[in-house]
């Protein structure tokens, strides 16, 4: 489902971001890992950008590691943090956790075949579309606001959303940086809302 909305040019532009580093834990459940002392320093240094004061909307995914670098924007902004909890990451509750080497497998899997389940995850198909579902009045021109709108979720979610924007198939091979540029998350895309493009893909916190 492509996006045939109305665009309001009172909203600008709409970025997507994702939360930086966070503490891993086997024993803790994905969904409640919080920020590391790194990954919370980048966001300090992301809200800190002059350009975020354009920003009248922060939306967040309810899982914790998003909430917590929402809150870091929210804050800079004084501006309430909306939760959807539709904005979670892919669900990979059948494996939990898996380590770093077996989860890039898994990753590689999951972007290469849309229709299938890997181990049990939700397909990137189906994320796809609750991913879109989930953010389409954002492209509304009925419920737009002055300002620019930052939705803070997570990388598979963001890449799926980004490759439908593009009108491109789905494939990893527009997922978010990793290695020395911004491992571990703290990216963005922007989106202009008034011109119907993508103005960019992928950047990190560090590189605005």
């Amino acid at each position: 489902m492509r996006l045939g909305c109305r665009y309001s040019p009172g909203v600008a532009i709409l970025r997507f971001v994702t939360h930086p580093q966070v503490r891993i834990s086997a024993d803790i459940p994905v969904p409640l890992w919080g920020l590391s002392d790194h990954g919370r320093a980048r966001a300090e240094r992301f809200a800190s950008q002059p350009w975020i004061a354009g920003t009248s909307r922060v939306i967040s995914s309810a899982e914790t590691k998003a909430l917590e670098t929402a809150a870091i924007l929210a804050v800079s902004l004084g501006t309430p943090i909306e939760v959807r909890t539709l904005l979670h990451e892919n669900d990979r509750s059948s494996t939990g956790f898996v380590p770093p080497d077996r989860f890039e497998v898994l990753a590689d899997a999951f972007f290469a075949a849309p229709e299938v389940s890997i181990e049990g995850w939700e397909t990137s198909s189906a994320a796809q579309q609750r991913i879109v579902d989930a953010t389409l009045d954002l492209f509304d021109a009925q419920n737009a606001e002055p300002g620019d709108i930052a939705v803070v979720a997570h990388g598979a979610v963001g890449t799926l959303l980004l490759c439908h924007l593009l009108n491109v198939p789905i494939a990893r091979s527009y997922d978010q940086i990793g290695g020395d540029a911004a491992p571990g998350g703290g990216n963005f895309w922007s989106f202009d809302l008034a011109q119907r493009e993508v103005l960019h893909r992928w950047r990190p916190f560090d590189q605005t």
